[in-house]
């Protein structure tokens, strides 16, 4: 068996991404225009984007939340899955960040509806708590991770039996190993892990996810 190096991660994540993620010009310029804003490069890779695509095809979602738009590379992803009737609503932070993600995603030609509401993402949440909108089928959590446990909260009030439940950078390159790790993002992450285990109204499992560093996905069913 080969040993696990850089170069080997290398080689299959460029595998794969050859095999199921094609070069897609819309994706491309996505990426191009968030670099050239001077974004920062932390957007799922192809390969992550594709598997976010089919767990909201396979959970035949037609109304997804995201909470942590960037770019919008990952809502593109996620609003390519939804069928003609579907409609996705990504929450963000930065306004400077929305403005570029609505112009990519004006680019992308999506043909779902696709809402992006600015502002601190707790909060937005909660507003739609209050207006007691719709269940999602899948939402997708992306955000700064000292947060997560709170989004989780918010998002089971926003879900129905059967949702998903996707957070990203759950295991932090190890750091949520540690018993009390010094970032607050990592502490963040290893908090919402040890929820999500044990919550009653959740069947949960964290993916590993191995790039360039090694972090994982969580991946949670609501009962």
């Amino acid at each position: 068996m080969q040993a696990l190096n850089p170069e080997l991660i290398e080689q299959i994540e460029e595998y794969i991404q050859e095999l199921y993620t094609p070069a897609d010009p819309v994706l491309i310029a996505n990426l191009a225009d968030a670099a050239a804003a001077g974004l920062p490069a932390i957007q799922v890779s192809a390969n992550q984007g594709r598997l976010i695509y089919l767990l909201a095809k396979i959970a035949r979602a037609r109304r997804v939340l995201e909470i942590g738009t960037l770019a919008g590379y990952s809502t593109t992803w996620l609003a390519r899955a939804l069928p003609p009737d579907g409609m996705l609503i990504t929450l963000e932070g930065d306004a400077r960040h929305a403005e570029v993600a609505r112009r990519n995603l004006d680019r992308a030609g999506l043909p779902v509806r696709v809402e992006i509401r600015v502002g601190r993402a707790a909060g937005l949440l909660r507003e739609l708590i209050r207006a007691r909108t719709d269940a999602f089928d899948l939402i997708f959590i992306d955000a700064d991770k000292a947060s997560y446990a709170e989004y989780l909260d918010c998002s089971i009030e926003l879900s129905h039996s059967g949702t998903l439940i996707l957070a990203d950078n759950v295991i932090r390159h190890g750091a949520v190993l540690e018993d009390r790790p010094a970032d607050a993002n990592d502490r963040g992450a290893k908090a919402y892990n040890e929820v999500i285990a044990r919550h009653p109204r959740l069947e949960s499992l964290v993916v590993p996810i191995i790039r360039d560093r090694i972090d994982g996905m969580a991946i949670s069913m609501v009962r």
